[in-house]
């Protein structure tokens, strides 16, 4: 560990501080001794608490003749305010030790005797578990089995695989409870009888822990006995989980325990890590509170968003009607004004036509002839009453007459007879070629304008 680098990478996932600033600062209070800082770092206020990193023969505490002093109080508190999982006991510091686990709670830090690695690494006590089915199939047979020979009164143990059950501990911010069966072990049926089913421990461990336990005869118990490294038997242990598939291993109970003994023990681990489960439990309701709050604001936005999108769609929608009316408006208008402009056109045409028509049967008229007996008088009547009078000659056609009446303009329809009162005669078109002398108009006659219907 000469290198400085490794060792502030390592004191960082040790302790779960990410400020490189804060971690070079206490190593280099430590003189870069990486166990001394750490130890210092996960030093509890009370030294008679104090539990050996590195296991006694007879499972006592020795003491220590040169008490280390004690951090300031509330270190913990300012530093760590959740529970922090650690890596695995791989950096040397501890020889033999499962690794170590750290719990930040209230300026007490309990002691964990290490991280125990699941399902990395060749040798048997990191075998990777069962299949899960298998591991169920095995929980529910080792809780049959107990339940038939010890009674229910004991912790409920649930009938799900080791990491089931860690991961139903992490959801449900409690410790896991561990206990592994010998059933050849003498101590293990008074174990069972006295201690785990007594009715303080076991409404203590119901209340507080999630409980998870399996026969060292079966695949899974045995292998985690291997990785926590079981030596004495009953065996009881707390863990929790941590990061990749390892779990920190609290606090472990070897041989047959009173369950007043176990009762301390239990009471002790979870005063420690009580802060910090609430802690986590706060964090967690905090971001669950923070997500719920994100995913109200993105419905509000979606709702937000999706009522301008259709009150935009609408504004469109209207914009493209008012325009597509405003066109077909247009387009009317244009039609009308283009029909008008045709029938007026037509009209001047037609107009134009009609006193071309007029001049030239007027022209074809020639000179009105003086009075005299080849002269035939003719007074035309309009429906009007307006009267018009001509002479012609005696000579000329009806159709001179016809021609005469278009030449004055005085009528807007097109057909029409000339008809004499007395007798009542029609000068239609079978008449249009006799001279007026012919017709019997001579030497004067009165006609009057019949339209025809």
């Amino acid at each position: 560990m000469g290198d400085v680098a490794d060792k502030l990478a390592y004191f960082q996932a040790i302790t779960g501080l990410e400020d490189p600033d804060l971690c070079t600062e206490i190593l280099a209070a430590h003189n870069w001794d990486l166990e001394l800082a750490i130890s210092s770092f996960t030093s509890p206020p009370n030294p008679a608490a104090d539990i050996p990193l590195h296991p006694h023969p007879n499972n006592r505490v020795p003491s220590s003749p040169n008490p280390q002093p004690q951090p300031p109080p509330g270190l913990a508190w300012k530093l760590i305010t959740l529970p922090v999982s650690v890596i695995s006991g791989s950096l040397g510091l501890i020889s033999g030790a499962i690794g170590l686990g750290l719990w930040a709670a209230g300026g007490v830090l309990s002691y964990s005797l290490g991280l125990v690695g699941l399902g990395s690494g060749s040798s048997s006590s990191s075998a990777p578990l069962v299949s899960v089915s298998a591991a169920t199939s095995e929980a529910m047979d080792f809780v049959a089995a107990f339940e038939r020979d010890h009674g229910t009164g004991g912790p409920n143990f649930v009938g799900e695989g080791f990491m089931d059950a860690l991961q139903r501990s992490r959801n449900s911010f409690k410790l896991l409870f561990v206990y592994l069966h010998s059933p050849d072990h003498p101590d293990t049926p008074s174990f069972c009888q006295r201690t785990l089913c007594s009715e303080t421990v076991a409404a203590f461990v119901n209340e507080n822990f999630v409980c998870w336990g399996g026969s060292i005869r079966a695949s899974e118990g045995f292998k985690m006995s291997n990785s926590l490294k079981a030596s004495r038997f009953p065996f009881c242990a707390l863990v929790m989980a941590a990061t990749n598939q390892r779990i920190a291993l609290l606090q472990q109970v070897e041989g047959p325990k009173s369950s007043e003994e176990l009762l301390v023990t239990l009471q002790r681990v979870l005063e420690e890590s009580s802060p910090v489960l609430v802690a986590a439990r706060l964090d967690a309701e905090e971001r669950q509170n923070n997500m719920r709050l994100r995913e109200e604001q993105d419905a509000a936005y979606r709702a937000a968003l999706e009522a301008d999108q259709a009150r935009e769609r609408q504004r469109r929608e209207e914009e493209e009607r008012l325009a597509r009316e405003a066109a077909e408006a247009e387009r009317k208008r244009k039609e009308e004004e283009e029909a008008r402009e045709r029938a007026a056109q037509e009209a001047a045409e037609k107009q134009a036509a009609l006193t071309k028509l007029r001049q030239e049967k007027a022209q074809s008229l020639g000179e009105e002839p003086e009075k005299g007996p080849n002269v035939t008088q003719v007074l035309v009547r309009f429906p009007n009453g307006e009267r018009k009078e001509r002479r012609f000659n005696s000579t000329a056609t009806i159709q001179s007459l016809y021609d005469y009446v278009d030449s004055l303009g005085c009528l807007e329809a097109e057909s029409y007879s000339l008809v004499s009162n007395f007798p009542r005669v029609t000068y239609g078109q079978e008449k249009l070629t006799l001279s007026l002398k012919e017709a019997g108009l001579h030497p004067q006659a009165s006609l009057f304008v019949e339209l025809s219907s």
